[in-house]
């Protein structure tokens, strides 16, 4: 199998040859700098590249946030640029910019997704994240009640922009999935209620969802924390995925597959006994087996790989990840 009839075969429960082998997300900075301290090649400055340089399957991401280049910077970390509709409508000329040539570098690769060389994926803002890094953290949670009219009207124009960014990109390419980048729960569920989410999120994810399934493009939302309680609410609007699952938030993949049957996942590998040697990392594995086995699941770790492993130890878990992937 090629790595795109791979994956998709992966994700439709069907018989694969062996597990795609990926680390989704880029690599911390700090780990980097650790690893070319340790032998990894000054050179290689992007995730593409390390990803085929320590041997991983070739996935590529783009990531196209709404912003446009001279767009005010927040003030610093969890803070907002705006606080009302006035404030938004004199940050809008510096969002949502113009699509039509969205297939620019992706399109490079469109012929190699193919012939099944390469998996391109995309990531868009979501419909909970965005509103947040234009009001900052705690503004944002406030503003579901304050300034209603504020939420709707940003995540509909954010909704516009995915639209028309999706349809100027199928005119080149369709990736073979996506992600929404959300971070909609925390170690204790999601950071709203089923009630705020049907109000102000649902309605646009509802907008977009068809026009993906119609691309052939796989579904996922990517929030840390503990997205048990919440994956419901979003297999209803569509979503047809997670990840990372992290398991220091308390997820379990088992038990979501029991609940679940049909739902997606990337990730769910405890990136903490990346560290402990061998045998941790072996053990791992092997909880993760019997998810492994039922299909519709592509272990990875479970958010970035911390600084405090060491290029010897992620290439023990490399080996080991190839010897489980064929275990299926």
């Amino acid at each position: 199998m090629n790595h795109v009839e791979r994956f998709r075969a992966l994700m439709n429960f069907q018989p694969v040859d062996r597990l795609p082998r990926i680390e989704w997300a880029g690599w911390w900075d700090k780990t980097v700098e650790r690893w070319r301290g340790e032998g990894l090649p000054t050179g290689l400055t992007d995730a593409f590249a390390i990803r085929s340089y320590l041997g991983l399957d070739p996935y590529r991401q783009w990531w196209w946030a709404p912003r446009g280049a001279k767009c005010p910077k927040p003030p610093g970390h969890g803070l907002g640029i705006i606080r009302t509709m006035d404030d938004y409508l004199k940050v809008l000329p510096h969002l949502y910019w113009p699509t039509r040539k969205i297939g620019g570098d992706i399109g490079k690769y469109a012929a190699a997704q193919d012939r099944g060389k390469v998996v391109l994926w995309i990531s868009l803002d979501g419909f909970f994240w965005f509103p947040r890094t234009l009001l900052g953290i705690e503004h944002h949670l406030y503003a579901f009640y304050d300034q209603p009219e504020l939420m709707h009207r940003v995540n509909s124009d954010l909704a516009e922009f995915h639209l028309r960014l999706l349809k100027d990109l199928s005119r080149t390419v369709r990736p073979t999935f996506m992600t929404f980048a959300e971070d909609m729960s925390y170690n204790h569920g999601p950071m709203l209620s089923r009630k705020l989410f049907d109000e102000f999120i649902a309605p646009y994810y509802r907008r977009l969802t068809p026009l993906l399934k119609e691309m052939g493009t796989f579904i996922f939302v990517d929030s840390d924390g503990d997205v048990t309680e919440l994956m419901p609410w979003l297999m209803d609007v569509g979503v047809e995925g997670i990840l990372p699952l992290e398991r220091q938030a308390g997820v379990d993949a088992a038990e979501l597959r029991r609940q679940l049957p049909r739902l997606r996942m990337i990730g769910h590998y405890d990136k903490m006994v990346m560290n402990r040697g061998k045998q941790a990392i072996r053990a791992e594995f092997d909880r993760l087996l019997p998810v492994m086995k039922a299909g519709g699941f592509l272990p990875s770790v479970d958010h970035q790989t911390p600084p405090g492993v060491s290029l010897r130890q992620y290439r023990v878990y490399l080996k080991l990840l190839e010897e489980y992937s064929r275990k299926v």
